[in-house]
């Protein structure tokens, strides 16, 4: 791979049938070990339980959350946290607090939509 510059265009966030707002920072099939993308979910908030097909991390930048992940016990999550998600894991977080609760997503190998399913059919 050469060298690259992926510029961040914040104009480029979606909101998402997972009840969160996802900017793709970085998925480009010439780098497929990894995908980072940012999340933001609102306060109240309480994403799609749902279930990747490959393993991610969740590192939080800024805000409060509650996670749960299976295999582990709900945990609250804060800024400077990362939460481990191995493949095949059912998952999702809350906003527990009163601002946005923003992490990254570190998916290994890079992700494709084709690897998300949702498991309580919330959408």
């Amino acid at each position: 791979m050469e060298p690259y510059i992926a510029k961040h265009d914040a104009s480029l966030e979606h909101y998402t049938d997972e009840r969160c707002h996802i900017l793709e920072s970085w998925n480009d099939p010439r780098d497929p070990d990894v995908a980072i993308a940012r999340a933001r979910v609102e306060p109240g908030v309480t994403t799609a339980r749902h279930v990747l097909e490959v393993d991610e991390r969740y590192v939080i930048t800024s805000g409060r959350g509650r996670v749960e992940v299976e295999g582990l016990d709900a945990t609250d999550v804060e800024a400077g946290d990362v939460v481990v998600i191995p493949s095949g894991r059912s998952q999702r977080i809350a906003n527990t607090g009163e601002v946005d609760l923003v992490f990254l997503c570190v998916c290994t190998p890079r992700f494709e939509q084709r690897h998300y399913h949702d498991v309580d059919n919330s959408r």
